[in-house]
């Protein structure tokens, strides 16, 4: 009970539910003190303006969010101005939602951001569509929508502005809680029960998450100037915080084993069930830090550590003494890195109950944050380089023209009412560069108004007073924007009833709103549907290629960094931190195109199991690399034996050889061999000393990395057969 009341208060913390409130209230205050005034419909003409401008208000730094929303409002008043023109002649207005929709759609290609200001465009296209504003009118009609544009945008900017820290606070317990979620699915692989396949995909779905949320920290953090080089203590603790939790989640990357083997030598000892009991204890701390920071409270320990390690200990010292044929040095390992998570789970507490952040003031003056970031090119060429078939952004936007001139040609035959433009909202709404991704917001957008149709209607059967229907119209639009972003087809549920009850209050029946409403998405559904699968269709088998070199580059590019600790060469932690990142968000991006190729129809799912060992042998060399180079970076060996350095340089030789195929490129394995041998190894007369036990753990790891790195390589032809 306790746990399902601590979710409802952190959605209500939660940056969701923040953002929901800002954008209703941004949405609703025009036309309410308009309303005061004697001048409701100028308000809820600046209410328009402002709807179309909230699109654009997602999570980022605020500089991002206001030069986007001024791009934005430009956009607003000069199609405005257009469509309110066009409107006037039935072919104008086709070829001006033709054009439109291409220009618009092809903003993607600059990232998210410009592609919400391209949204924004479109929406004030189609809601001018079948406004019957008088020409004489129309400049004046225009400047209300932009000033509600713009109030929109200066109320956004205050309500950052009065708590800077806010967002950053959100995103950052939101990106705890999904460490803790990806800590748990780890804990299940020592859990005999579980199935280790299933939870391996589990386990993929669990670190796109987490990747999405870190971007999104970073992007809020290390982009603001106000997070980074204010020396306040809010500030402080929150970076800290974040680059301790990057740290842990790499180390539980960097923990595996190979699960099968080590349940079947260790199942009857219960040692198993006992480490996946303290994963599952240390999550619990994890999603109490989360909940505490989207709280903006301290976070209160709720476990001690340190007496269940203790007795995991002895458990496991007992292994080898009862069976001498077996080794408990695995269990050694699963130990000391328990120990290491327990203790950074405590210094997090640390921070928010002491001053132990501020030795580290200077630490974070000396990382290089920027390089964390991507940094966006708006270069023109950008945009004239994607005019072609070959780009997916070129075939999404020619895709959403056509369709949504379709789209209008059957708004004007065939819609019930003179609300035709629901039709074309249904399909900018739906379509997504992706089968995938349009076929699931398809499925939602059509169960969303159905259901939400019924509630509506519903509603306003017996719920005749107009204060409680104002009242369930504020809470239903607080929820629409609230899961816009965590779940859409909730928020379609709460935005159909929410949408007849406004048409009501603007004196339209409601039986026959609700009937247009889901008449026109049927048909924009449908539309958007066949358009999918006709007009231009982006597969993911078509992209795969791209996402399987990315992961390798980075693969090497991180094998390389160790290779060059090992030769003796000075590696920055920054730098190992920069190649890591990358595995990880390459990785994630991996995976995300296998779960939308899941959901793609059977005949274009080429290689899907293959792709899923690629997938899952990848986490397996991310995991392992890691774990060697935290290994370097806390040892420091000053002298390495041959042998070693020898492996790790075959690793990179086999990666390399297999995105040569990919591109072409085919070297011959001669050639491969003379560049590991002509190498710098060093020579026997500066062999080091015997190796040591941890010196020969790390040589069986990086022999253990080689024999993946060749799977890799043979799995990726497998995939691209």
């Amino acid at each position: 009970m306790k746990s399902h009341q601590r979710e409802i208060k952190s959605f209500f913390y939660s940056q969701y539910f923040s953002d929901g409130l800002r954008m209703s209230i941004g949405i609703l205050a025009p036309a309410l003190l308009m309303m005061e005034l004697g001048h409701f419909d100028e308000g809820l003409t600046m209410s328009l303006g402002a709807l179309c401008i909230c699109t654009i208000d997602s999570p980022g730094p605020l500089i991002h969010k206001r030069n986007g929303m001024l791009i934005g409002n430009a956009i607003l008043l000069v199609v405005s101005l257009i469509t309110g023109y066009a409107r006037l002649n039935v072919v104008t207005l086709g070829i001006e939602i033709t054009t439109l929709a291409f220009l618009f759609s092809m903003l993607i290609v600059y990232g998210n951001r410009a592609a919400s200001v391209g949204t924004s465009g479109l929406l004030i296209m189609i809601f001018m569509m079948d406004k019957r504003v008088p020409p004489p009118e129309v400049p004046l009609f225009c400047l209300t929508i932009l000033a509600g544009g713009v109030w929109y945008m200066l109320f956004a900017i205050i309500f950052f502005g009065i708590r800077p820290y806010r967002a950053a606070q959100q995103t950052l317990g939101e990106s705890v809680a999904d460490v803790a979620n990806f800590l748990r699915i780890k804990a299940d692989f020592y859990d005999t029960r579980t199935d280790v396949d299933e939870n391996y995909r589990k386990l993929v779905l669990s670190q796109i998450q987490v990747s999405n949320h870190q971007d999104a920290v970073r992007e809020i953090l290390f982009k603001s100037r106000v997070m980074v080089r204010e020396s306040t203590p809010a500030s402080r603790v929150l970076v800290i915080t974040f680059n301790d939790l990057v740290d842990m989640f790499e180390q539980i990357m960097a923990t595996h084993y190979d699960y099968s083997s080590i349940r079947e030598k260790f199942e009857k000892t219960g040692v198993l069930a006992d480490v996946s009991w303290f994963l599952h204890l240390m999550a619990d701390d994890l999603d109490n830090i989360g909940y505490a920071i989207l709280a903006n409270r301290r976070p209160e320990k709720l476990h001690n550590f340190d007496l269940p390690l203790e007795r995991l200990k002895l458990k496991i010292d007992n292994v080898g003494i009862d069976d001498k044929e077996t080794s408990n040095l695995v269990l050694k390992k699963i130990l000391i890195n328990l120990r290491d998570l327990g203790k950074t789970i405590t210094n997090i507490y640390q921070y928010y109950h002491s001053k132990a952040s501020d030795g580290l003031v200077q630490n974070l003056n000396d990382v290089e944050y920027s390089k964390f970031v991507g940094h966006q090119d708006f270069a023109p060429h950008i945009f004239w380089d994607n005019l072609t078939l070959n780009s997916g952004a070129f075939k999404h936007a020619l895709r959403v023209s056509l369709v949504c001139l379709v789209g209008f040609i059957a708004a004007k035959n065939f819609s019930l009412g003179g609300h035709s433009y629901w039709v074309l909202l249904t399909i900018i709404v739906i379509l997504k560069p992706g089968f995938s991704l349009s076929k699931q917001r398809n499925y939602q957008r059509l169960i969303g108004t159905i259901v939400g149709g019924a509630i509506g209607i519903v509603i306003l059967y017996f719920i005749p007073d107009k204060t409680a229907q104002f009242c369930i119209l504020v809470g239903l639009m607080i929820g629409t924007y609230s899961f816009l972003r965590l779940n859409y087809v909730v928020s379609v549920i709460f935005m159909t009833p929410y949408v007849l009850i406004l048409f009501k209050f603007l004196g339209l029946g409601h039986l026959n709103i609700a009937q247009e409403r889901i008449v026109d998405t049927l048909i924009g559904s449908g539309i958007a549907f066949i358009a999918s699968y006709l007009i231009f269709p982006t597969w993911e088998f078509q992209v795969v290629q791209e996402s399987l070199q990315q992961v390798l580059n980075s693969n090497v590019n991180y094998l390389r960094k160790v290779s060059d600790s090992l030769s003796g060469k000075e590696v920055t932690i920054t730098e190992y931190k920069l190649a890591r990142k990358d595995v990880y968000v390459s990785s994630a991006n991996l995976s995300a195109v296998f779960e939308r190729m899941t959901s793609e129809p059977k005949r274009k799912q080429r290689n899907i199991k293959d792709l899923h060992k690629f997938v899952v042998l990848n986490h397996v060399l991310a995991s392992y690399t890691a774990n060697i180079a935290t290994a370097i970076i806390r040892n420091k060996p000053q002298g390495v034996h041959p042998d070693m350095l020898r492996s790790v340089k075959k690793s990179i030789a086999v990666l390399k050889e297999a995105i040569n195929r990919m591109s072409g490129k085919i070297e011959e394995p001669k050639k491969l061999d003379d560049a590991i041998r002509l190498s710098s190894i060093p020579s026997p007369e500066t062999l080091p000393l015997p190796l040591t036990a941890d010196e020969n753990l790390m040589k069986e790891q990086l022999g253990f990395i080689h024999k993946v790195s060749i799977d890799l390589a043979k799995i990726t032809d497998s995939v691209l057969r």
